[in-house]
């Protein structure tokens, strides 16, 4: 096994782990376990725990900023897409909420290669809004509107809060299109 095919295991296995159970609940060595690659060459490829995590959150990052993007793009009316992504995601049967605010909720302002991760996936979240958005202060409500969604699906799984979110969003688009005088 080389390096890469080793990374991809424990990356793998991070996030599997991490994701279901917790940052603060996973060790090293289960990471180790359940990815097949020795404990020596992990703490070569990450020396620590915080890298670890930092990668797991990068991979997932490009993975669900890309697919939320792909979504976007293909859609006649973008705003709802995100919501209907949205939707789908709350649906999948592994759904525990957003790995980023679950991650930032153990660990705090704990490790910052950890929080630069988190900071730059909503980044890329806020600014995928605002190219949405006719105006910045509804691309900051469209955020919060998918953010509360995010979270009330992590307590309640399933379409409903994405739904309800949308309904919010096309509201707040039509009232941004048609002022009132």
């Amino acid at each position: 096994m080389d390096d890469e095919e080793a990374r991809t295991r424990l990356l793998d296995a991070a996030e599997a782990l991490f994701y279901a159970e917790g940052v603060q609940a996973v060790g090293m060595d289960r990471i180790r376990a359940e990815s097949g690659v020795p404990l020596k060459r992990l703490y070569r490829l990450f020396p620590a725990k915080d890298a670890l995590v930092a990668a797991y959150l990068e991979r997932r990052d490009r993975r669900w900023i890309g697919g939320l993007r792909e979504a976007v793009a293909a859609a006649p009316e973008p705003v709802p897409a995100v919501f209907d992504w949205l939707a789908a995601w709350f649906s999948e049967p592994d759904f525990r909420g957003c790995a980023f605010l679950n991650a930032y909720g153990e660990l705090g302002t704990g490790p910052a290669a950890v929080l630069d991760v988190v900071r730059r996936h909503k980044a890329e979240l806020r600014a995928l809004l605002a190219d949405l958005a006719p105006t910045p202060e509804l691309a900051e409500q469209l955020l919060i509107l998918a953010e509360g969604a995010t979270v009330v699906a992590a307590l309640d799984p399933g379409p409903a809060p994405a739904l309800h979110a949308r309904t919010a969003a096309q509201r707040l688009l039509e009232a941004a299109a048609h002022p009132r005088a």
